[in-house]
Order: structure tokens, then sequence, then C-alpha cells
């Protein structure tokens, strides 16, 4: 009887560990990844932005004086574009096309 007993318990145990435990490591691990690509590209996305600005106000003779501040304008608009793409792409997402491929 006692070992019956041990022997669930250790059967228990191993699948506790390999339908609990095991799925939320990987899970765990894939929301890393997730959260470190995304902060690369982010902080890419920003350098990129910030690399047209100078290079309108650097390339352009028409942005200074009175019109300086139409660069900061224009990179505005680029972000908003990149941002509502990037918005744009998330909802649209694979969940939808996996969602109608099982339909």
């Amino acid at each position: 009887m006692r070992r019956d007993f041990e022997e669930l318990r250790t059967i228990f145990v191993r699948y506790v560990k390999d339908e609990t435990v095991q799925p939320l490591k990987d899970l765990g691990r894939f929301v890393v990844w997730g959260i470190v690509g995304s902060l690369f590209v982010g902080f890419g996305a920003v350098l990129l932005l910030l690399g047209a600005l100078r290079f309108l106000q650097g390339q352009y003779a028409f942005f200074h004086g009175s019109h300086s501040w139409l660069p900061y304008l224009i990179v505005a608009v680029l972000c908003v574009i990149v941002l509502a793409l990037t918005s744009w792409r998330v909802v649209k997402g694979t969940a939808k096309r996996r969602l109608k491929a099982t339909k």
C-alpha cells in the first residue's frame, strides 16, 4: 500500500511539472525575449527618426530660419505613421489568420 502511494505521488509530481511548470517556464522565456526584442526595435526606431531629423536639418537650407520647425513636424508625422502601421500590424496579427484557418 505504501509503495503504491509513493508511486502515485511520483506520477502526480511528474505530471504537474510536465503540464504546468515547464509550460510556464517556456512562456516566461518567450515573454522575456519578446520584451528585449521590442526594446531593441523601439530604440532603433527612435534612432532612425532622430537621424531623419538631423538629415532634414543639415541637408536643406530651406529649413533654416523661420522654417526651422518644419523638420520637427515632418518627423512627428513620420512617427505617427510608423506607430499607426505598427498598431495595425499588431491588431491584424497572426491570431486572426489562425482563427480563420480553424473555421
